[in-house]
């Protein structure tokens, strides 16, 4: 599986990992070649934007987008903050999130990076305001904060407690590579991001009454939202084997019901879609993408179906033959609330503020790293956005 990402059927084959759980058990020589692999991911992003946006990297100030260059800033220390900087680095998730930490590197330069980089104490607006370095310094700062981080990985203990930081930080600086295609795909640049379009014909299984478990039981990395394992009671349902395709989705538009969705517009030869500031053919045949949460919940009424919940789409993906999942992150049912016996992690704010009634995706979608692409994942999102590659697949009311 590329970069980019490709369609996925049901788990990997019995005995053989997929890419998501080899990176959650990634030793210290996998996890190296990773965090290297992710940087390189993270520059060519950066080299694009700046290719196209011009050396200071300016973009407007919108509630979808963050300064290019403070991302790549924040990128790196967030790296220093929990590794490099970190007295309890070895403490994994139960390190104290706020011991006090060493001095940022970028300090010598008499720059305070905790008061432009720290995502939990600058507001999102203000990131736009910020005297942020320029991109030569910040890719210098990158350079060695993986410098750092590759030095003590070596030296760590190999373990899921001692590695729980440098795989956070992997999956950290992934994430942020996936909120960069969203970026361009936003300002219409083109980042190279060729995704592999798989069709699947769409069909509905049948989905036995089952007890399910929710949650990371085994060991390995595991996001806090994730632990707390417990058993549901999942009643019989019919589900969509693939997510919802435009051909599916557009014919309410076409009644007059639904607004035109994001991205796409009516010409005489038919749909279009912008790809990357490119307008090209629609693909009916594909998922429909860029909905936001009300507007899959408004078709499924249209359609007389529903979302399915987080169990439902759990037993699904991990049981039905045919299942399809990985091209759109894919909407719920389910408000992404914290499992029983929910403990924060030392990054507090991963979950625990957005416990808020947003609801939770599954799956993944084109831009996400293989490494992120795990079925027991819990994505979120406010039900309005549309800048991520978000569809849908239902069940029959």
């Amino acid at each position: 599986m590329d970069v980019n990402g490709s369609l996925i059927v049901c788990d990997a084959p019995a005995g053989e990992l997929s890419p998501a759980d080899m990176a959650r058990h990634a030793g210290r020589a996998t996890l190296a070649r990773a965090l290297e692999d992710a940087r390189e991911r993270t520059l060519r992003q950066f080299a694009a934007l700046q290719a196209a946006l011009g050396p200071d990297l300016g973009v407007p100030c919108t509630p979808e987008l963050n300064p290019p260059r403070w991302e790549l800033g924040h990128i790196g220390w967030f790296a220093d903050w929990w590794i490099a900087r970190n007295p309890q680095v070895g403490s994994g998730a139960q390190a104290d999130p706020l011991v006090a930490r060493s001095a940022a590197r970028q300090g010598l330069r008499g720059i305070d990076a905790d008061a432009l980089y720290d995502s939990s104490a600058v507001p999102h607006d203000r990131r736009w305001q910020l005297d942020l370095p320029g991109a030569h310094a910040t890719r210098a700062d990158l350079s060695a904060s993986l410098d750092q981080t590759l030095a003590l990985l070596r030296d760590a203990p190999d373990d899921d407690t001692g590695l729980y930081f440098f795989r956070l930080a992997l999956f950290h600086e992934d994430m942020h590579a996936e909120a960069g295609v969203y970026m361009a795909q936003t300002l219409g640049i083109d980042l190279g991001h060729s995704p592999s379009v798989v069709h699947t014909q769409p069909a509905e299984a049948h989905v036995p009454a089952t007890p399910w478990t929710l949650g990371w039981a085994g060991p390995g990395f595991a996001f806090d939202n994730e632990l707390g394992a417990h058993t549901v009671d999942v009643a019989t349902f019919e589900i969509d084997t693939c997510a919802v395709s435009w051909a599916r989705y557009l014919p309410m538009v076409d009644a007059g019901l639904a607004a035109v969705p994001r991205y796409l517009r009516r010409t005489a030869g038919g749909w279009q879609v912008q790809r990357f500031g490119t307008w090209q053919a629609l693909d009916l045949q594909a998922p429909a993408c860029h909905l936001s949460a009300l507007e899959a919940q408004a078709w499924c009424r249209w359609a007389g179906r529903r979302l399915p919940t987080e169990a439902e789409w759990e037993a699904a993906a991990h049981t039905v033959p045919g299942f399809a999942w990985g091209e759109v992150w894919e909407w719920t049912a389910s408000a992404f609330a914290p499992f029983p016996g929910f403990t924060p992690h030392p990054y507090l704010d991963y979950s625990q503020p957005w416990f808020d009634g947003r609801p939770v995706l599954k799956g993944a979608s084109t831009a996400t790293h293989p490494r992120l692409r795990h079925p027991r994942y819990r994505n979120y999102f406010p039900a309005e956005r549309t800048d991520i590659f978000a569809g849908f697949r239902s069940v029959r009311a």
